[in-house]
C-alpha cells in the first residue's frame, strides 16, 4: 500500500508555525516512504475563506521546499457531500436537531450546574414526523447530528500516543451540518480521506476526541481508516502555551532572516528524542523520521534556539545558494569572507558596506605612528598573495607590537569596527587603494 498524507489547512488566516509543523510532518513521512504528499484547502466556510490566503498557503509550502504532490479544495467536492451525507441519513446515521443555540447553551448550563458533563441528550432522536413537520413549519431549520454507536468503546492505536480508547456514550453526537446548509469539519474530511486514499493523518493532539468521532463516519461509509499520529502541541519558550506562536508564520521568519531550511531543521525533530541539528539538507532529517521517536510531552519552540540554528545553517550555504540575496559586487571570495559573521544572509550588506566604504574610523591617538608606519609598509608590500599576514608580519618586526596591540588598531582602521570576519579573508576585498587610505586617515 502506498502512503498518502495529507496537509489539510483552512484559507481563513495565515499559517502559523504549527500548522507548518504539521505540514512538514506529513511531507516528511510522504517522502520517507515514498509515497505522496497532497495538500487539501478546507475551504467549505466560504463566507471566511480568502483566495489570497489560498494563494499564500501555496507560497508558503514553496518557500519551505515542501511541494505537495497533488492538491484538492474542498469547495469543489460538496456533490460528493451530499452523496455521502444522503446514504447516512438514509442508513439512521444522521438525524436532524432543531434546538437553537441559546436552548443548547442552557442545557449545558444546567448539566455543568449538576456536575455532569455536558453531553447531548439526544433529544431530537425523540421526535415525531409531526414534531418535525410543526417545526419546519415555524420556519425553524435543522442542524444534523451524527449519531454515535454507543455498542462498544471506540478504540485505535495512535501512531504517537499509543492504544487509545473512548467511551462513545460520554461523547456528545457531533454536529455535521449547519441549519444553513454549511458544513463542519468532521464528516466533508471524512469522506475526503476515504476519496483521496488518505493511509496516514498526522496532526495535533487537540484533534483526538474528533478522531474517536470520525472512526465511526469512516466504519459508517464502509472504509478503513487511516492511521492516525496525534503530536503533542507546541509550547512556547516559558514553557506554557502561548498565543504568540499562533501570529508566528511564514512572514515573520522571512522577516527576521530565517532561511527555510533552519525552520525545518528545528520543527522536524522538534517533540521528539533526536537533537535539533543545522543541517541545510533535509535528506538526513527524512531518512531518521521515525512517530516512535515522538514523545507526549509538550514541544517546546524557542525563537532564540531557531536564531541560533539559522546562523549555524547561513554559515554552510554556498555562493550559488545566497547570489541573487547579497548585494551588488558581492562574489563568491567576498561570501566566504563575510559568511562566518553573520547570524541571516541580510547582515551581508553590513559588511559588504565594511568593504566599499566609506568607514567610520576615529583611531586612538596613541596608535597615530603605528598606523602611519602601517601605511608605509601596506604600500610598500606585495598584495598579490596574502596582505595581511604580510602586512601584520612586517609591523611586529618594525615596531615590536604583537597580539591585541598589532591587530585591532589595524582592525579599527580598515573596518571601523573592533571584531569581524577574517581578515585575512577581508583585507584582499578592501583592497590596496582603500587600504592605504583608511590607514592614513
Amino acid at each position: 500500500m502506498s502512503v498518502i498524507t495529507r496537509f489539510a489547512p483552512s484559507p481563513t488566516g495565515r499559517l502559523h508555525v504549527g500548522n507548518i509543523r504539521t505540514a512538514l510532518h506529513n511531507w516528511m513521512w510522504a517522502r520517507k516512504t515514498g509515497g505522496r504528499f497532497l495538500l487539501r484547502i478546507d475551504d467549505t466556510d466560504q463566507a471566511r475563506s480568502r483566495e489570497e490566503h489560498v494563494a499564500s498557503i501555496r507560497a508558503d509550502l514553496a518557500w519551505l521546499g515542501l511541494v505537495p504532490d497533488g492538491e484538492a479544495r474542498q469547495s469543489e467536492r460538496f456533490d460528493l457531500y451530499e452523496r455521502r451525507f444522503a446514504e447516512l441519513v438514509a442508513s439512521g446515521r444522521i438525524y436532524p436537531a432543531y434546538e437553537t443555540q441559546q436552548e443548547l447553551d442552557l442545557k449545558r448550563k444546567i448539566l455543568l450546574g449538576r456536575g455532569l458533563p455536558p453531553v447531548y441528550d439526544r433529544a431530537a432522536l425523540g421526535l415525531t414526523e409531526a414534531d418535525r413537520a410543526r417545526l419546519e413549519a415555524e420556519g425553524i431549520r435543522p442542524h444534523w447530528r451524527f449519531k454515535l454507536d454507543h455498542g462498544a468503546p471506540i478504540e485505535w492505536h495512535d501512531l504517537i500516543r499509543g492504544p487509545q480508547r473512548f467511551d462513545p456514550a460520554t461523547m456528545s453526537d457531533p454536529v455535521i451540518r449547519r441549519a444553513d446548509g454549511s458544513w463542519l469539519y468532521l464528516l466533508p474530511s471524512v469522506i475526503d480521506d476515504i476519496d483521496l486514499a488518505i493511509t496516514h493523518v498526522v496532526r495535533g493532539e487537540d484533534h483526538v476526541s474528533n478522531t474517536a468521532a470520525q472512526l465511526q463516519m469512516f466504519a459508517a461509509l464502509g472504509a478503513t481508516p487511516p492511521a492516525f499520529a496525534h503530536e503533542a502541541l507546541l509550547t512556547g519558550a516559558e514553557g506554557k502555551l502561548s498565543k504568540r506562536l499562533g501570529s508566528l508564520g511564514a512572514d515573520h521568519f522571512r522577516e527576521a532572516g530565517i532561511e527555510p531550511q533552519a525552520l525545518v531543521a528545528l520543527l522536524a525533530r522538534l517533540g521528539t528524542s533526536d537533537p535539533v541539528e543545522p543541517l541545510p539538507d533535509p535528506a538526513p532529517l527524512i531518512e531518521g523520521f521515525d512517530f516512535a521517536r515522538f514523545g507526549r510531552a509538550p514541544a517546546r519552540f524557542d525563537e532564540a534556539e531557531l536564531a541560533q540554528l539559522n546562523a549555524r545553517i547561513v554559515h554552510q550555504l554556498g555562493h550559488a545558494d545566497v547570489a541573487g540575496r547579497l548585494p551588488p559586487g558581492m562574489d563568491e571570495a567576498g561570501w566566504h569572507a563575510i559568511r562566518p559573521n553573520l547570524a541571516t544572509v541580510a547582515e551581508a550588506a553590513d559588511w559588504w558596506a565594511v568593504v566599499e566604504g566609506p568607514i567610520d574610523s576615529v583611531p586612538d591617538p596613541d596608535d597615530a605612528d603605528f598606523l602611519l608606519t602601517a601605511a608605509q609598509t601596506a604600500a610598500a608590500i606585495d598584495w598579490s598573495t596574502d596582505p595581511w599576514h604580510a602586512l601584520t608580519g612586517a609591523l611586529k618586526e618594525a615596531t615590536g607590537r604583537k597580539g591585541k596591540a598589532l591587530f585591532l588598531p589595524l582592525r579599527r582602521a580598515l573596518t571601523g569596527r573592533d571584531h569581524g570576519p577574517d581578515m585575512a579573508a577581508l583585507l584582499p576585498l578592501i583592497g590596496r587603494d582603500r587600504a592605504l587610505l583608511r590607514l592614513r586617515g
